[in-house]
C-alpha cells in the first residue's frame, strides 16, 4: 500500500480516538482508556511518519519546509499531551486542553492531505510510495503490538 494511503487510514483512527476523548466526562475509566490509547496512536504515528514519509521529503528542497513544518507540529501536539498528563482528569482545564489537542490533531492531519499529499505524490515515484508505506505499515504494526 502507498505510503498516503497508509497514513491516511491512520489519520482515520486518529480522528475517531479524538471524537472519542472529546465526548467523555470527568475522571472516568473511558476518558482514561481513550485517552491512552490516542497517545499510543499519535506517538506511534509520529515516529513512523517522520521516519517514512518526512524523512524522504525533508532531503528535497521542494518540500523541505513544510516537512520540517509538520515535524514541528509533531512536537506542538506532543506538548499538549504533556500538558493532559499533568491535569486532573476531573479538572475543565483537561477539556480545554483536549480540545486544544483535538484541533491541532485535526489541523496537522487535513494539512497533510490537502496540502502535503498532492505535492509528494508528484515527487515520490508509485515504487518509492510503495516501499515507504510498506515500511510505514510494518513499523505501525510492531509499535501497536510491541
Amino acid at each position: 500500500m502507498k505510503i498516503f494511503k497508509s497514513i491516511e487510514q491512520d489519520h482515520h483512527i486518529q480522528r475517531q480516538l479524538v471524537d472519542q476523548l472529546l465526548a467523555t466526562s470527568g475522571e472516568s475509566d473511558e476518558r482514561k482508556q481513550i485517552f491512552a490509547d490516542l497517545k499510543k496512536e499519535l506517538s506511534a504515528h509520529a515516529d513512523a511518519e517522520e521516519r517514512y514519509f518526512y524523512v524522504p521529503l525533508i532531503k528535497l528542497d521542494s518540500t523541505q519546509e513544510s516537512a520540517r513544518h509538520a515535524i514541528a507540529e509533531h512536537h506542538e501536539i506532543d506538548e499538549l499531551v504533556k500538558q493532559l498528563e499533568q491535569t486532573e482528569y476531573s479538572s475543565p482545564t483537561w477539556l480545554k486542553y483536549a480540545k486544544d489537542l483535538g484541533h491541532k490533531v485535526n489541523h496537522h492531519l487535513a494539512e497533510e492531505e490537502q496540502d502535503y499529499f498532492p505535492v509528494a505524490q508528484k515527487i515520490l515515484s508509485d515504487d518509492r510510495a510503495q516501499q515507504l508505506g510498506d515500511e510505514y505499515l510494518s513499523a505501525m504494526l510492531q509499535a501497536r503490538t510491541g
